[in-house]
Order: structure tokens, then sequence, then C-alpha cells
């Protein structure tokens, strides 16, 4: 019975992670949307507001980073492990974000490849991915 419960939040931070991605053109400032949704390179650069577009990426971490927290804490019941999820997703924010506001300072002139994927490392939370089998293989390792 303690399963089911755990699962019930494990599937509530699932779904609050998809509402994140689904309401993200009415959340979130950010004029990149529209633009990498269309990946050919006749497109003009966006105008855009760099406090906005800051404040936008980190309200996104904060919501992601809580619902991310949750669906490890649930899964593991771990409070060490749920703290290194934080510090390892936000050490991984810290890296990415700097590279890819650089990447837009000069207008993605390393290309658009390079700068799609380093702004999902910033606005999607891809490191949660590596995470859970991490700590899942830790837990199997340490029952043998």
């Amino acid at each position: 019975m303690k399963f089911k419960g755990n699962l019930v939040f494990v599937i509530l931070g699932i779904i609050g992670l998809i509402g994140v991605r689904f309401l993200e053109e009415t959340l979130f400032y950010d004029p990149f949307l529209i633009y990498f949704k269309m990946m050919d390179g006749a497109k003009v650069f966006p105008v855009f507001q760099w406090g906005k577009l800051v404040s936008g990426h980190l309200f996104r971490l904060i919501l992601n980073l809580f619902f991310s927290l949750i669906i490890v804490y649930f899964l593991f019941k771990d409070k060490t492990k749920t703290m290194l999820a934080c510090v390892l997703m936000l050490l991984v924010f810290l890296i990415t974000f700097p590279i890819y506001l650089y990447l837009v300072y000069t207008e993605f002139d390393s290309g658009l490849l390079l700068a799609f994927y380093v702004r999902r490392f910033v606005i999607q939370p891809i490191i949660l991915l590596l995470i859970i089998p991490m700590f899942y293989y830790m837990d199997v390792k340490n029952k043998n």
C-alpha cells in the first residue's frame, strides 16, 4: 500500500513536468520557442529582452527542479539521493546556461544545432533521465 502512495506522487511529478512542457508558451517568456520550431537557416534572429529571457529560464528551472525532485524522492525515499539529484541538476544548469547565453549573445554563430541542444539541457530536465538509472544502479549494487 505504501508503494501506491509513492507511485501517485511520482505520477504527479511526471504530470507536473508534462504540464510545464505543454504550458511553456503561456508560462515563460521565450522568443526562441518559435525560432527553433522553424529550424531553417533563413529565419530572422528574434528580438528579445535579456532580463525577461534569463528570469523566464530561471523560473522554468525552479518548476522543473521541483517536479523532478518530487519524482526522485518518491522513487527512492532517500533525502541524500534527492539532495544529490538537486545538486547535479543545478550543476548541469550552471554549466549549460552561461553557454546558452553566450550562444544567444553571438546570435548562434556557432550553429543552430549546437544552440538547439544546449538549450534543451537548459529548459528540459534531461539530466533526470540519467539520474534515475544511476540511483537505481547504486541501489542494486549496494544490495549485492
